[in-house]
């Protein structure tokens, strides 16, 4: 049996980018002193009279980003989600969202798998101050071939995107042929006791704790929202009206994040309980990426346990 590939979002990003840039000369990229690590640095070695490092700045890189989309130009601009949400939002919110500029903001190392990085960095509050922007496209993609796909569709985009990227690696699991359609869930496994909505790195762990859950009884459907705002109000909808329960599995917190989203959209349509597995309104703390996966329950295990939990509960 051939090893499981793994690459990270950020990676795919770095090398999609590229890409692009080859075909449309109309891009221009920005950073914030750490393309290393956004992997950025891709598209700055291949063109670097269209990439502008702006140094330790994100509220710049964002302005300067506006002001560059004015021109004509699609400008990505990057750092870590802490950094590139929490700095620059009053920017984003004011110089992009509002005048609905072309710029995609594509943050690097959300969530708490940055690691030992500890909770300066872990961004576990970014899905939330993004997708209540007008005017705003909030995307985050589970694997190296949707990555790829979604920083084609960010550029296709015409307005402000919002693209989440992991630094963790994680397995590939979506064949080359795979569509990306923006707004669009995709099921990835069938059941009728509980649906498993999944969003970012978490989605492979919930095909996994589906299977564990299936040793149970428990036949759970499966799920990939890759687009966090527009949400698949139909995929989600008709989900909840077959298996009657929903659980929502995300690397963020549960206040604000893509549970509530779930939760706003499905409470006058089609209300069922919602079981919301994420960051429990509180920080992260510093250590192995993993190990912090184990911690807050978004491991296959702890999913599968809390699941099963979930569904021991009358209503």
């Amino acid at each position: 049996m051939s090893e499981i590939k793994k690459i990270a979002t950020r990676v795919s990003y770095g090398n999609a980018l590229a890409e692009l840039g080859e075909i449309h000369k109309d891009i221009c990229v920005l950073d914030a002193d750490l393309a290393a690590s956004t992997q950025t640095a891709i598209f700055g070695k291949r063109f670097p009279d269209r990439f502008f490092d702006v140094g330790i700045q994100e509220g710049n890189m964002v302005g300067v980003a506006a002001g560059l989309a004015t021109t004509g130009k699609t400008v990505f601009c990057s750092s870590f989600a802490m950094f590139a949400t929490g700095r620059a939002y009053e920017i984003i919110r004011n110089s992009v969202a509002y005048p609905r500029l072309n710029v995609k903001i594509c943050a690097s190392h959300a969530g708490v798998s940055v690691g030992e990085d500890g909770a300066t960095h872990q961004c576990i509050e970014d899905i939330a101050l993004m997708r209540v922007l007008p005017n705003m496209l909030v995307i985050q993609p589970a694997d190296d071939v949707e990555a790829r796909q979604a920083v084609k569709a960010a550029y296709e985009h015409k307005g402000p995107v919002y693209l989440r990227l992991a630094r963790l690696a994680s397995p590939v699991f979506n064949s080359e042929d795979y569509k990306f359609e923006v707004g669009k869930g995709v099921m990835l496994r069938d059941g009728c006791d509980v649906t498993l909505l999944a969003t970012g790195l978490p989605v492979t762990a919930t095909l996994e704790a589906a299977e564990m859950l299936a040793g149970y009884g428990i036949r759970a459907r499966v799920i990939n929202i890759h687009t966090i705002k527009p949400l698949d109000t139909d995929i989600i909808v008709k989900a909840a009206k077959e298996t009657g329960r929903i659980v929502t599995i995300e690397e963020h917190s549960v206040i604000g994040g893509f549970g509530s989203a779930v939760c706003e959209a499905l409470s006058g349509i089609a209300p069922v309980p919602v079981c919301r597995i994420g960051i429990q309104d509180q920080f992260g703390v510093s250590g192995p990426a993993l190990d912090l996966y184990k911690m807050y329950g978004l491991d296959a295990e702890g999913i599968c346990k809390q699941v099963r939990s979930f569904m021991e509960q009358k209503f």
